[in-house]
């Protein structure tokens, strides 16, 4: 027992030694690297955000970041900053107003690298229960006929669509309304394939908001 031990340590002595120094020498350059800070910008994510429920107010779409780190850290920071996030958990929020205040524990950063602060330091956010309807679609035209023509049927297909969002602002659409149509000057029934729209970025259709419209338009 006593040679293996003997033999452990002497056998490639010369290999183990120059390690052993290289490592220190190593430790040493590490240590004395200065700790700075600086900041970076990263993307805020949600997560576990229930599908009854919506947000009702403006999304923080990213935040500012003072982290402290050994420079040589720090110097990595700006090619592999796309891989960090402020990461807000939502599986226990219900309808009204919530703050999340970021810590350490909301934040991925790479290793050796501390959060020392963020900007804002808090999100603040309005939930609402999502609602679905199902509105009618109104049909504009741009431009006018010919004096002696009319439309005298407009027939849009599908004639409503489902949209979901926030529940107040959903009961507040009475319908949505397609990019206008421009008409062609003549007898006859055409057809167009055109989009509605929702006049509200907090609402979304349920299904593709392409339409078939055809219009009949003849002689007054």
């Amino acid at each position: 027992m006593k040679n293996f031990w003997i033999n452990f340590f002497t056998r490639n002595a010369g290999w183990k030694l120059f390690s052993l120094v290289a490592a220190v020498l190593l430790w040493i350059a590490v240590a004395s690297e200065p700790e700075l800070s600086t900041f970076i910008s990263v993307p805020v994510e949600y997560k576990n955000l229930s599908t009854a429920m919506d947000i009702n107010s403006d999304v923080v779409e990213s935040v500012f970041l003072e982290v402290r780190g050994s420079s040589g850290e720090l110097r990595g920071l700006p090619d592999t900053r796309h891989r960090y996030a402020v990461i807000l958990d939502m599986s226990d929020v219900g309808s009204g107003q919530h703050t999340f205040t970021i810590d350490s524990s909301d934040v991925r950063l790479p290793r050796g690298i501390r959060l020392m602060r963020a900007i804002p330091a808090q999100v603040q956010l309005n939930f609402e229960r999502t609602a679905t309807a199902r509105v009618p679609v109104d049909v504009r035209f741009a431009g006018s006929l010919p004096p002696d023509l009319q439309i005298s049927r407009i027939a849009p297909e599908p004639a409503v669509l489902a949209i979901a969002g926030p529940a107040s602002r959903v009961a507040r659409v009475a319908s949505v309304e397609t990019d206008p149509i421009t008409l062609k000057p003549e007898a006859g029934t055409a057809e167009y394939r055109i989009d509605a729209f929702i006049n509200d970025p907090r609402l979304r259709f349920e299904d593709s908001p392409r339409v078939t419209v055809k219009v009949t338009v003849g002689k007054k």
